[in-house]
C-alpha cells in the first residue's frame, strides 16, 4: 500500500526549488565574473601620432592627457629605441596577469587582469621619434579604478628606471 503524504511532497518540492534557485544564482554569478573582461575598445592604438584620449571617467591615465586628473608623465630613456623597447617588454612580460596582445616597432598593447574579479585594463605604450614612451592605462569597465591604473604606470616607471640602473652598472 502506497501512502501519499502532501506534507512530504511539499518538503520535497521546496528542497528542489531551493536547489534550482542556488543553481540559477551560481550561473548568473559565473556569467558576471566572466563578463568582467569586457570588450576590447575600438579606439585602441595610435591615431594621428597619439594614443586615444581618456574618457571623462576617473579610471584612465595618459601621458598625452591635457587635464591634471588623467595626466601622468611619459617614460623617458636614453640610447636606442630598440633597447628601450626590449627593456619595457621584458618588464611587462614578467608582470603577473599581463598579456601582450599587439606589438609593432613603436607600439605595445597589454591587457592586465585583476586578481580577484578578472577585470581587464588596457595598457598601451607608444614610442614616437623623441626619446619618450607615451603611456595610456585605462579600465574597460566601471567608473572608478581606485588609482590602480596610475599605480601600475608608476610601478612600470620604477621598474624601467631600475632596469636601466642594472644595465649601467
Amino acid at each position: 500500500m502506497i501512502v501519499h503524504n502532501k506534507n512530504v511532497r511539499k518538503i520535497y518540492d521546496d528542497k528542489n526549488r531551493w536547489k534550482m534557485k542556488r543553481l540559477g544564482i551560481s550561473v548568473v554569478g559565473c556569467m558576471m565574473i566572466i563578463s568582467c573582461a569586457g570588450q576590447r575598445p575600438a579606439n585602441i592604438g595610435i591615431h594621428n601620432g597619439r594614443l586615444a584620449d581618456c574618457p571623462s571617467k576617473p579610471n584612465c591615465v595618459s601621458s598625452q592627457a591635457a587635464d591634471e586628473d588623467h595626466a601622468v608623465a611619459p617614460l623617458r630613456y636614453q640610447g636606442e629605441k630598440v633597447a628601450a623597447f626590449k627593456r619595457l617588454k621584458k618588464i611587462v612580460e614578467s608582470s603577473e596577469r599581463s598579456t601582450i596582445v599587439a606589438e609593432s616597432e613603436n607600439y605595445l598593447h597589454i591587457e592586465c587582469k585583476s586578481a580577484i574579479m578578472g577585470f581587464v585594463d588596457d595598457v598601451e605604450f607608444y614610442f614616437p621619434k623623441e626619446k619618450v614612451i607615451h603611456v595610456r592605462s585605462a579600465s574597460r569597465l566601471g567608473y572608478f579604478d581606485l588609482g590602480v591604473n596610475r599605480k601600475r604606470v608608476e610601478q612600470i616607471r620604477k621598474l624601467f628606471a631600475a632596469e636601466l640602473d642594472d644595465v649601467q652598472e
